[in-house]
């Protein structure tokens, strides 16, 4: 891939991800489903925990349990899905610049940096989404003042709360009006501050930084690409979108033949399923284009195009390129 090494405008680099996903696709979509399948795992263990406590009917001194195992669940699946990114942006690395890269070799190649990547990707998430946790929070707290006790466990018993204390549901909605300014600057501001974090995973895989090197460098590389960036993640999500509406459409019907009720445990096991086959086709892509942006901005901003041919002629030292070769 060297005579791809000078910079590229955005239609040239999202055909160029494409043309990388479809020329190796065994390869990313084999490390993607190696960490999809962790995910997974994940997913179904909680929902054998919710069948073990008796959904849909769970005691009601089980019900903040159930949602604390949520939230963590949440945050072992977003991990995991930093993990991939990393395996995969290391992959990319190797063929951009023409190594051999391998499903295997990849996916242990997050292991002896586990640590660092898990960091950084743990202060970056909560650099960028504390503000909107903090919100959701709020908006969580505000809605208990007209919920009932049971709400998470007796889906009827929140349809009809307002209708038994209309004046809770009055000062509840006039707390969510008031809160939704907040709510729309601190979505805005997550998303601002994940574009200038955008490139310190890939940062960190190549040039081995630590994480707060990789945050700086991050920022510093990403200066001038973010609206790029921001359009290579919308059409990751508008793919991902219709990807979960296919897979996702017999779940979809139930709800709507029965609303109010909750979904069986069988239709929320082949729900996972489908997540799996999207995060296992579409993982690859958005990590692909990001280990691409973080190339070209590199080529733009520091010439590592002049730098990588000297280097291949013996004319320069070897410096911040990927230092892990697949074994």
């Amino acid at each position: 891939m060297n005579n791809q090494l000078r910079p590229m405008t955005l239609g040239e680099i999202l055909d160029r991800t494409a043309e990388l996903y479809r020329a190796h696709f065994v390869l990313f979509a084999g490390i993607s489903a190696i960490f999809a399948l962790a995910m997974l795992a994940v997913e179904l263990l909680y929902l054998r925990s919710l069948y073990i406590l008796g959904y849909p009917n769970m005691m009601s001194h089980w019900q903040w349990g159930t949602a604390s195992a949520a939230v963590i669940e949440s945050l072992v699946v977003l991990l995991l899905a930093g993990l991939s990114i990393a395996a995969i942006n290391r992959a990319v690395a190797w063929v951009y610049l023409d190594k051999p890269a391998t499903i295997r070799a990849a996916a242990k190649s997050v292991l002896p940096r586990l640590r660092t990547y898990l960091w950084l990707m743990t202060v970056t998430a909560f650099r960028a989404w504390a503000p909107f946790a903090a919100v959701y929070i709020a908006f969580f707290a505000v809605a208990l003042t007209v919920l009932p006790h049971n709400f998470m466990s007796d889906p009827m018993a929140a349809q009809t709360a307002a209708q038994h204390n209309p004046q809770a549901a009055l000062a509840a909605g006039i707390g969510m009006l008031s809160l939704a300014p907040f709510f729309v600057l601190a979505l805005v501001y997550a998303v601002w501050m994940s574009l200038r974090y955008s490139l310190a995973v890939p940062a960190c895989v190549v040039e081995n930084l630590p994480a707060s090197g990789a945050i700086k460098r991050s920022i510093e590389l990403s200066l001038g690409s973010r609206g790029r960036i921001f359009v290579l993640a919308l059409l990751v999500y508008a793919v991902r979108m219709l990807l979960g509406i296919i897979f996702g459409f017999p779940l979809i019907a139930l709800a709507v033949k029965h609303p109010g009720q909750p979904l069986p445990l069988g239709w929320m096991v082949v729900q996972q399923i489908g997540a799996f086959f999207t995060s296992a086709l579409i993982g690859p892509i958005y990590s692909a284009g990001l280990t691409l942006f973080y190339y070209d901005q590199r080529i733009r901003k520091e010439g590592f195009d002049i730098e990588w041919m000297m280097q291949a002629a013996g004319l320069a030292p070897q410096t911040m390129l990927p230092a892990t070769d697949p074994v």
